[in-house]
């Protein structure tokens, strides 16, 4: 059965020094940059927290990762110096980043225990995780704030922790990996970057005139026609993660029928937990629901996004159905609407998007009845190597109201598999953990019984 993880019972200390300003290590620009409209949606206006463990290395005894980090990290801002500064906004809400050089945030910290200690909490949300990333006092904004906040955690053990927090309209999580290699490679000794930054956020900005011709039901009006689509409180919720290695998997696979065709893990699993999630909230059976697919536009050449842009690239398609269809139906259904949305995006999706943006005043997502899926498994998380090695587990630190993300994770039975986050209000978990164990549950193998008449 997918096994779900808490750690509220592992506790342990950490002394953290003053938090402090690392800025550009050269003299940088001093302007002001538009977000494209794609960046620029009140549903990005948050800051992503993100964490990676590191195990010691003894090739790098005598050395400091927070000083190495440090210093790497004012190199990289010389290149990335839209970082240092700080948002602004403009005419119909449009965001702009003021390039003050001002820096971003940082803070060394040493904490009192080992990775052997944190074992299998170390996948999201890792306990004592607000004492991994502290936030600093007047930080969290999105007006006026730092872009980028980064905690640097000695461990006893001699390994580390590196936990981030970015604010969500300046890049994703590709752009922020781009980011990040180029910290490694000034840390490893380079001096300029091996992919050169690229702007150029004008190619994400609506038509002028803008024009919506595709349908959104990302950004659709909430609807609670019944009175059971339930407004998730941030003050009580649970955060629990689920593992799902290769048994799980096998089993939901085994759900499906060979005509619905190739399906990613990732579209076998969405679909398992939107399913779960829908029946766990009791939702009328006549009430709509959906779930949003973020889908990723680099890489495909319809888009045009030169190699080197580190802006947010991405759309989120939802797929909507009534809930009772969702529920009642087998694993296939939830899967077939997941692939017919994700088939729908295009060059001119995006540009609706954009567009739609700019027509609605930046309009948030759906919020009620509406569940979003990110798959992080190939982000490059795992890779971020600054001297010491891959991190045992790098990835998005926690899931967020509604959002989910996918990554890779290996326990300590060494099993590789799919950690998922998720955030429910405490009775909704506890039938959603059931709901979970119940859909993975492999069918035993039937017995044949030969008569000897």
């Amino acid at each position: 059965m997918a096994s779900s993880v808490s750690s509220a019972a592992l506790v342990f200390s950490v002394k953290r020094c003053d938090p402090e300003f690392v800025r550009p290590a050269k003299p940088t620009p001093r302007e002001v940059k538009q977000l494209s409209d794609i960046d620029d949606q009140e549903g990005l206006r948050f800051q992503l927290p993100v964490i990676m463990f590191y195990p010691s290395n003894p090739l790098m005894k005598g050395k400091d990762p927070v000083k190495v980090i440090r210093e790497a990290l004012g190199k990289a801002l010389v290149y990335y110096y839209p970082f240092a500064g700080r948002l602004i906004e403009g005419e119909n809400r449009k965001l702009m980043v003021d390039c003050t050089g001002e820096g971003v945030l940082f803070i060394e910290a040493d904490a009192d225990t080992t990775l052997e200690i944190l074992g299998d909490a170390i996948q999201p949300k890792c306990p004592c995780f607000e004492e991994l990333l502290y936030d600093v006092p007047g930080s969290g904004g999105i007006l006026g704030s730092p872009l980028l906040f980064i905690q640097v955690t000695r461990l006893r053990c001699g390994g580390f922790i590196f936990a981030l927090r970015f604010n969500h309209t300046m890049c994703d999580s590709p752009g922020l990996i781009q980011f990040l290699n180029t910290v490694v490679e000034m840390a490893r000794g380079l001096s300029i970057p091996s992919l050169l930054p690229i702007w150029q956020r004008e190619l994400l900005n609506a038509r002028n005139p803008p024009l919506i011709t595709c349908v959104h039901h990302e950004f659709e009006e909430e609807t609670n026609t019944k009175g059971t689509l339930i407004t998730m409180d941030e003050n009580n919720l649970v955060h629990r993660s689920f593992f799902f290695g290769p048994k799980e998997i096998r089993a939901l696979r085994n759900q499906l029928p060979s005509s619905l065709g190739a399906c990613s893990t990732f579209e076998v699993l969405a679909a398992c937990m939107w399913k779960c999630r829908t029946i766990a909230f009791a939702v009328d059976p006549d009430e709509v629901v959906r779930i949003s697919c973020i889908i990723n536009m680099r890489g495909k050449p319809v888009f045009k996004l030169p190699s080197g842009y580190y802006g947010n690239a991405f759309m989120y398609p939802a797929s909507i159905t009534k809930a009772g269809m969702l529920c009642k139906n087998p694993l296939e259904y939830a899967v077939r609407l997941l692939k017919k949305a994700k088939a729908e995006i295009s060059q001119e999706y995006m540009k609706s998007v954009a567009d739609l943006m700019v027509i609605k005043g930046r309009p948030s997502f759906t919020k009620l009845g509406n569940y979003i899926v990110s798959d992080a498994q190939h982000a490059g998380f795992r890779d971020v190597d600054f001297g010491w090695g891959k991190p045992f587990f790098g990835g998005i630190a926690r899931a967020i109201s509604i959002k989910s993300f996918f990554m890779r994770f290996r326990n300590k039975k060494g099993e590789e598999g799919i950690v998922i986050p998720i955030c429910l209000p405490p009775p909704v978990m506890e039938r959603f953990e059931h709901e979970i164990k119940s859909m993975t549950k492999e069918a035993k193998p039937t017995r044949v019984i030969t008569s000897m008449l």
